[in-house]
């Protein structure tokens, strides 16, 4: 195995793991950003404010984007799993 299989192979693990987390980390940073702007025009300083609702918009995200989550994490171990004949011989 050569040192630029391995970067390749790193790579696509990174690029899996940002394409996975990404509809997580936008929601939460969107509904964070609306409910701050909120809490300054109103001067509402709550954290239960803050958690509750980033809590219920990921559990949405979580519940549309689940699957198509979790088909792209096993597409990408099956074709890993898969390669692992070529890259040890």
């Amino acid at each position: 195995m050569t040192p630029g299989i391995v970067m390749e192979i790193g790579h696509q693990a990174i690029e899996v793991t940002l394409l996975i987390a990404a509809p997580m980390l936008v929601t939460a940073l969107v509904v964070g950003l609306i409910i701050s702007i909120f809490q300054a025009a109103t001067q509402l300083n709550e954290s239960t404010l803050q958690f509750v609702p980033k809590l219920v918009a990921m559990f949405v995200v979580l519940l549309l984007a689940g699957p198509w989550m979790l088909q792209y994490l096993i597409d990408y171990i099956q074709r890993l799993f898969g390669s692992i004949p070529q890259l040890i011989g």
